[in-house]
């Protein structure tokens, strides 16, 4: 299969309604497997460990067990659990030898130097001991059986697969493409039965993790796969709206949407048509404002908060002119992703990504067990004393900003988000303006056209690589597409879609009733409530 279908204008999905408990996922299988752990009693931690564990098996072209992880979890009135499952470089990472090899950058594919200890597992156990209910074992039940007993590919896996066939450890698409019928995952089976069994150390002192210790041939120590990890941090809030919305802090990349939602919400006049050219233009220019030096800024362990100063967000808020596309000069910076959100029926709110970074990272996969590696590495620096700079036992800046917003009251009010890559931020500060200031219902917000900003022959994550080369991506059949032009923005439409214009799901809470709503976009989502 060479095309996707594609529409030539928006499909709008409506809002699923419930009462007990609802979950959104790109995949109607896992969605399925997470609202019965909802209807036997499980949190929505649960359901969401259940369904991510699904989508690592039938979703591996943009997520997987070779991946990392991070979510919010709101749970009582105070800020939101927050989970940063984002793996490390391996002990042996030199970035000295990569300039010695001539790199510039990180290599994008078929490099494991390019391949942090995934952190998707530690994820999931951390997620479930701290706000689990069912066994661990029930959890991973359904995903097992995918694997073991085979599922049908959904449009978008089988127009991924040809990327990956040839890779040496694709034995499952490999068989799948000679013999046709369902996919299965035999090795994945087995891991996860470890998983279940043993927790962390099935697979990270399993055969995962002896694989891919003797493939790195020094890349990675013991030491690397016995440290878990996963973390529970601090996360970033900003008042928007009315609201607060809150997302994951550095290294994450979730700062720029509390950034631009919080120069934008704080601007007079931003039109609450949102058909208006000029709504559009404003939040292009904050996304720009908020991002203009995340090179220099964004790192493990960052301190964010000089950003959210009064002074600092007007000082950013005077750069937006109403009128005319700005020349701020972005940074270089630096997909596979997917977003989940689950909420159950005592208020618990679940906001989830989980990820390979690159489509299917970084197209290496781990023989007999048959998972890729994912590929998030690239966001290291390879520059001398960059503060993300390459080096033993780091993170490298990350995309995933899962999110969600409270209420007044502290209550929740949505749990949101999207994948895209560096479009992530711009997504999801389109969703929040459109629901929380031009009051928008939510299905009409997650179908409506989108833009996002990115360059000629873009992977995702390069977007702020090229001042002069950055254009506006808005969906056919926008109604900006002129009042961009006028105001100077380089605009070049695309078909309704395109995965640069994310995969998005969300959950609102309205009053005793939950509205979820998933990404039309991708085809076989699903948003599933009781």
């Amino acid at each position: 299969m060479n095309h996707l279908p594609w529409h030539d204008g928006p499909r709008l999905e409506p809002a699923r309604r419930a009462a007990r408990g609802m979950i959104c996922t790109v995949d109607h299988l896992a969605s399925a497997i997470g609202l019965g752990v909802l209807a036997d009693g499980g949190t929505a931690a649960d359901a969401a460990v259940a369904a991510s564990a699904a989508l690592a098996v039938t979703t591996q072209h943009m997520c997987g067990m070779g991946g990392d992880l991070w979510a919010l979890v709101h749970a009582a009135s105070g800020p939101p659990d927050t989970l940063n499952s984002s793996g490390r470089a391996g002990s042996g990472s030199d970035p000295a030898k990569l300039r010695a090899e001539g790199f510039e950058s990180m290599p994008l594919r078929g490099d494991l130097r390019s391949v942090p200890v995934p952190g998707c597992v530690d994820g999931w156990v951390a997620l479930h001991e701290r706000h689990g209910r069912l066994p661990l074992e029930r959890l991973l039940g359904p995903a097992i059986e995918l694997a073991e007993q085979g599922f049908p590919p959904t449009t978008l896996l089988e127009a991924a697969i040809d990327r990956v066939v040839d890779v040496d450890g694709a034995d499952d698409y490999r068989r799948y493409r000679s013999e046709g019928g369902l996919i299965t995952r035999p090795g994945l089976g087995r891991s996860l039965r470890a998983i279940a069994r043993e927790g962390r150390s099935g697979w990270y002192e399993g055969e995962f993790g002896q694989r891919l210790l003797d493939m790195g041939d020094g890349l990675y120590q013991p030491a690397d796969l016995a440290r878990p990890a996963a973390d529970w941090v601090e996360p970033i809030s900003a008042p928007v709206w009315g609201h607060t919305f809150w997302t994951v802090p550095a290294n994450s990349q979730g700062y720029l949407t509390a950034l631009s939602a919080a120069l934008v919400a704080g601007m007079d006049g931003l039109p609450t048509d949102t058909a208006d050219p000029a709504w559009a233009h404003v939040l292009i220019e904050a996304s720009k404002q908020a991002a203009h030096d995340r090179a220099s800024v964004l790192h493990e362990g960052a301190d964010l908060s000089p950003l959210f100063t009064p002074e600092a967000l007007a000082d950013r808020r005077r750069r937006i002119d109403p009128d005319r596309a700005s020349t701020v000069p972005p940074p270089v910076a630096g997909g596979g992703t997917i977003y989940l959100c689950a909420v159950d029926g005592d208020g618990m709110g679940v906001s989830l990504m989980q990820s390979n970074a690159a489509g299917f990272g970084a197209h290496i996969a781990v023989p007999d067990v048959g998972v890729f590696l994912h590929n998030r590495g690239i966001g290291f620096s390879l520059e001398p004393g960059h503060p993300a700079e390459l080096g033993p036992r780091r993170r490298p800046p990350s995309t995933l900003c899962p999110a969600l917003v409270t209420k007044p009251d502290n209550g929740l009010r949505m749990v949101l988000g999207t994948m895209g890559g560096d479009g992530q931020p711009q997504v999801v500060l389109q969703l929040l303006a459109r629901i929380l200031q031009a009051g928008e219902p939510v299905d009409h917000a997650l179908s409506a056209p989108r833009f996002t900003l990115t360059v000629p022959d873009a992977v995702g994550f390069d977007t702020w690589a090229k001042a002069d080369e950055i254009t506006v991506a808005v969906e056919r059949g926008s109604p900006w597409e002129a009042g961009l032009t006028a105001r100077g923005h380089a605009v070049s439409p695309r078909p309704w879609g395109q995965g640069l214009f994310g995969h998005a799901h969300l959950v609102d809470i309205d009053g005793p009733r939950l509205l979820g709503v998933a990404e039309p976009r991708a085809l076989a989502s699903a948003a599933i409530g009781r």
